[in-house]
């Protein structure tokens, strides 16, 4: 069974941030994942030190971080194409690494970022191009890996199915060497999207670098909506996926968690 890890940044909401690694330790997980955790993209060095302690003393291991985003809330989806903004998330490239090198995580969602008026779709993708290839050679240095993500539900955003991701990821390789860029396989938003979340595990297992689940319709816990998603698990391991699969739902429940068996829930259950 593939292991599943809980991602702090939207689940576990009712406690401070600092506290979640340590509540999914006690549910029984022993990976999380968070988007950016900071409101800059360079923080203090005390705020980096307070996360890489929060997720040390909790006894779990970080499996997923986002680089720096830009504002979540108020509807940004990243920096990575965005001109204005190209130099704050150059300057955060170390800033995640570093984190990594500490936690031991390898996994890095880099979002590609809404289109933006009075720049042309082209100018932002070469751009793009270009820090996919910076934040490639930055994490590459402790054996990272960076994410290209598919989204829903944000208009301006050009990356929603897997086709569009993977031509991302070709190009960079193509025109800048830039071997370890992978697609985040978030299958809810894949099916929100309308694409075929079978036949893309199918054909792109190869280039998945990471996995993570929601139901639909609505985003919550698996169960609560209609997609197969035990089935596209299994399929993911039959085509040679045995990475992470981070729980990046929505859930007021008491027990967030109550779906998933308790004896499935940490990384153990691997070879179970």
């Amino acid at each position: 069974m593939l292991p599943y890890a809980v991602n702090c940044s939207i689940l576990l909401t009712g406690l401070p941030l600092l506290e979640r690694p340590a509540a999914a330790r006690a549910s029984g997980f022993d990976g999380v994942e968070f988007w950016w955790p900071f409101d800059s993209a360079v923080p203090a060095d005390a705020e980096v030190d307070g996360f890489v302690r929060s997720i040390e003393e909790a006894g779990v291991r970080l499996v997923g971080l986002n680089f720096a985003a830009g504002d979540m809330a108020g509807g940004d989806r990243g920096l990575v194409s965005w001109p204005a903004r190209s130099t704050e998330l150059r300057d955060n490239l170390d800033v995640v690494a570093d984190i990594g090198q500490r936690l031991g995580c390898r996994a890095f969602n880099a979002l590609y970022g809404n289109r933006v008026d009075g720049v042309s779709e082209q100018e932002q993708d070469d751009l793009a191009v270009e820090n996919l290839a910076l934040a490639a050679a930055a994490v590459g240095r402790i054996g990272g890996t960076v994410l290209i993500e598919p989204v829903s539900e944000a208009d301006r955003y050009p990356i929603r199915t897997a086709a569009q991701a993977t031509a991302i990821i070709d190009r960079v390789a193509r025109e800048t060497n830039a071997t370890n860029v992978r697609m985040l396989a978030d299958l809810y938003h894949l099916a929100v999207n309308g694409d075929d979340v079978a036949a893309m595990i199918a054909g792109d297992a190869a280039l998945i670098g990471h996995v993570q689940i929601a139901d639909a319709p609505g985003r919550g816990e698996p169960g609560t909506g209609k997609l197969p998603l035990d089935g596209w698990m299994s399929a993911l391991q039959r085509a040679g996926y045995s990475g992470w699969v981070g729980l990046e739902y929505k859930s007021e429940a008491a027990d967030p968690f109550a779906w998933l068996p308790r004896e499935r829930r940490g990384s153990a259950a691997r070879t179970a």
